[in-house]
Parts: structure tokens; C-alpha cells; sequence
């Protein structure tokens, strides 16, 4: 995210000497991304962020595939997903393809025993139940209903939640995630017609300080595999920090919908952008008010992207028999559209309150076993008059 932010206490100039209050160093760590060319943050520890005492074997993460080539459209029942007590347990990836995996969770239990960091990937967490506090070595966020958190791929992170009733809808991307480049100016700014500006970002304003030595475990995510990493230092040692790179949450409800005489396609609606693909946030909005429009959306062929909502909340009015937690797969290569009867039943209507995530991929998405223990296989005939 191209806003630059500080945090806690940095000294003048970069690559120079910072010592404590006793004399001893502080220790410099660059965080950044694609090399030296990408998003970065300069990062100041109480200690060297490099003392590893214990590596154990890993254990493979990897989604286990069902159908690697797919053409049929799915409803998969995300609320059938079963919840369990550990966040890492609960994750389950539904649908994957080389550049992304879709995952439901439902964990009961905030992470105490371990750190988790993922080295591959970027991760975007969508709150659909629960509310808690992100804690990282960047600093924390408070999160509710609605919140979207970006966690940039290498930060440490543990996941506190206030009650046992959460649901998370996940993406995480082996490319960046970005706002998208043509609602951002040559600086990065936020342009006047974009649907949310700095504003709405929340970044991070505590920053937790530990100058601890012991064993602290940090499971780390490499390649599908989960490595169990002990470290000699507590990894929320940073003093302070200052750049572009570091966690932030955007909530769902700040989205600002684009409306139109007709209907709008779904780029009004996007949010977050990779190489890999695009998500959109659909939220309640007033319909076209042209005097003929036709609310509901019209049939489009995925000639180049495999579709998928994550159903949130409210009137989904293009499709019949759908309720939250609900996530709708419609691949590449054929057409799809409104189910029948709901073009008719949008003409006249104002408005919509309904609340959903969308996550078009320009890669055919791999369907796993997680996912069809969850998958209605009759869905594909449901536009059948």
C-alpha cells in the first residue's frame, strides 16, 4: 500500500547508528518486497532478528486436488466447514490455482503457543464473524464484521479473538496485493473518483515491544510446507519503523459504490488488485435509474477468468437459493448469469442491501476435496427452466 507510515521511535538517517538508552545497538532490518524494487519498510529490533536455535522437519500443507481441470459451475456451503481450535487447523483452501488459494476458516481459539509467518504469500483475511486484534511485529489492528485485513507476505503475525463464533473468508496471493493502479495517481495518492481514499486505511498505531530471550516458535510457510522454526529472541522486538510495507485493514462498509443510469460492470466494484487477479466488493447500493434499466446483471461468458463470491450478507438478487457463507464458482469458458427469474424480479427495484466478495482469477482455478465436501453438484443445472 503506497501510503508511508511511522512507527514508535527510528533514528534520522537510514543505515546509521542507533543505540539504546544503556549504549548497546539497536539492530536494522529492511522489509521489503520484489527485491530492492518493490514496497519496503526499515524495521529497528532490540535484538538480531536472525538467531534461529531449531528447525524441525516440515509438514506438507499442500491442497489436496479433486478436479485439476474444471468446467462445472459449484455452490460450495462455506458455513458447513467445520470450526476447530487452532487457526492454522482451521484453514481450509478450497480452490487454488499457481498464483493463489481461496481458503474458508473457522477457528475457536486466538493463536497462543506460536508465531505464524507466511514467506510465499500475502494474505488477505476477510471478517465475516468474529471480532479480535491482529497483533504483529508491525504493529496491531482491532478487527470486526466487514474488515478486510492485508498482511504483506513475511510479516509475523498472531490472531486474537474475542469469542469462539468466527468465520474468515482467506485469500492469499504469491503476488502483491495492491489498490488498484488506475484509482492512484503517479504519487500513489488516492484519486478524486476512487471509491475510498487514505482515509478509510487503518494502519497499524500499537506497536508491542518485547525484549524477551527464551524459545519462541514461529511456524513459517514455505512452498506447502509448514516449517517449525524456534527463535532465540521474542520476534515482537521492533522498536519502531517507518515505509510502505506493513499490515493495514480496510473495511468493507467504507467501500463507496459507483452507481450508473445502467448497469455498471463488476470494475466499479474492484478493491484490491494482483497480476494474478482482481477482488471486488459488492455492497448495498442504489440500482441503475435509467426508466427501462434492468438491475440484475446481464449474461457475460468468463472467457479469460474463473468467477468466485463469497456471499456475505443481505438480498443477493441474481441468484435464487443463496444464503451467506455461500461461495458461488463460475470457471473460464463458459457463460453464466442471472438464475431465472431474477431479471424479472429486478426490474423496478431501487436499491439492494446486498453485502458479497468477489475474486476474479485470470488462471483456471483447481477444485479440492475440502471443497466438494461442501459443494451443491447440482448447482450448474439451477439456471434450467
Amino acid at each position: 500500500m503506497p501510503i508511508y507510515h511511522k512507527l514508535g521511535n527510528i533514528p534520522p538517517k537510514r543505515h546509521t547508528i542507533f543505540k539504546k538508552p544503556n549504549g548497546d545497538f539497536y539492530y536494522e532490518q529492511l522489509f521489503g518486497t520484489i527485491g530492492f524494487d518493490g514496497m519496503y519498510s526499515n524495521l529497528y529490533h532490540e535484538n538480531r532478528p536472525t538467531q534461529v536455535k531449531k528447525i524441525a522437519e516440515p509438514y506438507s500443507v499442500a491442497p489436496k486436488i479433486a478436479k485439476a481441470v474444471n468446467i462445472q459451475s459449484y455452490r460450495l456451503k462455506g458455513f458447513q466447514v467445520k470450526s476447530e481450535n487452532d487457526y492454522l487447523d482451521s484453514r481450509k483452501i478450497v480452490l487454488t490455482n499457481s498464483d493463489c488459494n481461496i481458503i474458508l476458516a473457522a477457528p475457536k481459539e486466538s493463536t497462543k503457543n506460536y508465531f505464524y509467518k507466511n514467506t510465499d504469500a500475502d494474505e488477505l483475511i476477510f471478517v465475516h464473524k468474529g471480532t479480535g486484534k491482529l497483533r504483529t511485529h508491525l504493529g496491531n489492528l482491532d478487527f470486526k464484521y466487514g474488515d478486510y485485513l492485508l498482511i504483506p507476505r513475511g510479516t509475523i503475525y498472531k490472531i486474537n479473538f474475542d469469542t469462539t463464533d468466527n468465520r474468515l473468508f482467506i485469500v492469499e496471493s504469491y503476488k502483491p496485493i495492491y489498490t488498484p493502479k488506475r484509482y492512484r495517481n503517479w504519487f500513489g495518492q488516492l484519486l478524486e473518483h476512487s471509491p475510498f481514499c487514505e482515509r478509510d486505511i487503518r494502519k497499524p498505531q500499537e506497536l508491542e515491544t518485547h525484549n524477551e530471550t527464551g524459545d519462541f516458535l514461529i511456524k513459517i510457510k514455505k512452498q506447502n510446507q509448514l516449517f517449525d522454526m524456534v527463535y532465540a529472541t521474542h520476534p515482537f522486538d521492533v522498536v519502531g519503523y517507518d515505509g510502505h510495507n506493513y499490515p493495514y485493514a480496510f473495511s468493507i462498509h467504507d467501500f463507496e459504490p459507483i452507481t450508473g443510469r445502467i448497469h455498471q460492470p463488476p470494475p466499479v466494484h474492484q478493491t484490491f488488485e494482483s497480476d494474478a487477479f482482481v477482488i471486488c466488493s459488492f455492497v448495498p447500493r442504489l440500482y441503475d435509474y435509467h426508466p427501462d434499466a434492468i438491475p440484475a446483471p446481464y449474461n457475460h461468458s468468463n472467457i479469460d477468468s474463473d468467477e468466485v463470491l463469497y456471499y456475505v450478507d443481505g438480498d443477493f438478487m441474481s441468484r435464487n437459493d443463496i444464503d451467506a457463507g455461500h461461495i458461488s464458482l463460475h470457471p473460464a469458458g463458459i457463460p453464466h448469469g442471472p438464475h431465472p427469474g431474477a431479471m424479472e424480479r429486478s426490474i423496478g427495484k431501487k436499491s439492494t442491501n446486498e453485502l458479497a466478495v468477489m475474486v476474479d482469477t485470470f488462471k483456471p482455478l483447481m477444485v479440492t476435496e475440502n471443497a466438494l465436501k461442501i459443494a451443491d453438484q447440482d448447482y450448474y443445472k439451477s439456471w434450467l427452466d
